[in-house]
């Protein structure tokens, strides 16, 4: 699906044409005399080099979802690198990417390239401070509907964490539509697991003197996402998507258990402060057994 929208705004030019293109500019260089696609065959080829790192590096990252997966499931909640050299690998292409978009006047693919800068410092390192200038500069140049989708989806892990719900859901919220336009469905799945998550972490409403209940309202919201977000992952066979669709629907409905007994546990609270409250002599009056 993603590989059918990028090819639908991606090059004129596969990575073979352009290599063809540098092969016909050395013959006509070396046999010819005519060194005039020699600047040519050089663009063609710094085209094919960014293309290539930003595909290499996206392996990488992937592999390193993998790793970390394995690690979670192994080991209770740990996380897992593939090692530091495919650490330093990974964001090594993306810069070298970046670098030969820039140079090409690709904005496009500089924007691509500095989304998944941010997404590697993000994920990977857990650094948020790093990664949100790369995502608002990504967001930025990208023009490109499906870039911008993943810029906004990251900016709003970064409002999420910092405590900004708000602010997250309105990043989301944008690249949930964004990609709806397009047609990028499991994208659209993904985007409504995190704002299931949302939904979900608003679904208790502080209880203070004595009000406040649990925000059934908000959980309601939360699991009607991730009803969605099971029939499109499945409808696009996104096996990896239903996974967190099931982790996220576990979630809910402990988060359910936990605000009840919060719940229970403040309206004691709250109830044992109105009996130390009244007149001795009150207290004191009960009718004996």
């Amino acid at each position: 699906m993603e590989r059918d929208i990028r090819r639908q705004a991606g090059a004129t030019m596969t990575g073979d044409e352009r290599i063809d293109q540098a092969g016909l500019g050395y013959e006509r260089s070396v046999f010819g005399g005519d060194h005039s696609l020699l600047n040519d065959a050089d663009r063609a080829l710094d085209a094919v080099e960014a293309d290539l790192a930003l595909a290499r590096g996206r392996i990488l990252h992937a592999r390193y979802l993998v790793a970390r997966r394995a690690a979670e499931a192994r080991d209770g909640g740990a996380r897992a690198v593939d090692g530091a050299d495919s650490e330093a690998r990974e964001i090594a292409l993306f810069e070298r990417a970046a670098l030969l978009y820039r140079g090409l006047g690709d904005g496009r693919g500089e924007a691509e390239a500095l989304f998944w800068m941010g997404c590697f410092h993000q994920v990977v390192r857990g650094d948020d401070a790093e990664a949100v200038p790369l995502l608002q500069r990504s967001r930025e140049l990208a023009g490109d509907p499906l870039i911008l989708s993943y810029a906004l989806r990251h900016l709003g892990f970064a409002e999420h964490r910092a405590g900004r719900p708000d602010q997250a859901r309105e990043h989301l919220e944008a690249s949930t539509r964004l990609r709806r336009e397009i047609g990028f469905l499991p994208g659209v799945a993904a985007n409504l697991v995190g704002l299931a998550h949302i939904a979900a972490a608003e679904s208790l409403t502080p209880i203070a003197a004595g009000g406040g209940t649990a925000d059934d309202d908000g959980r309601a919201r939360a699991l009607a996402m991730l009803d969605e977000a099971a029939d499109l992952a499945a409808r696009t066979d996104s096996q990896a998507i239903l996974r967190q669709v099931d982790d996220a629907r576990r979630e809910v409905d402990a988060r359910r258990e936990v605000d009840a007994r919060r719940e229970v546990d403040a309206r004691r609270e709250v109830d044992g402060r109105e009996v130390d409250a009244r007149p001795e002599n009150e207290v004191d009056a009960r009718p004996e057994p």
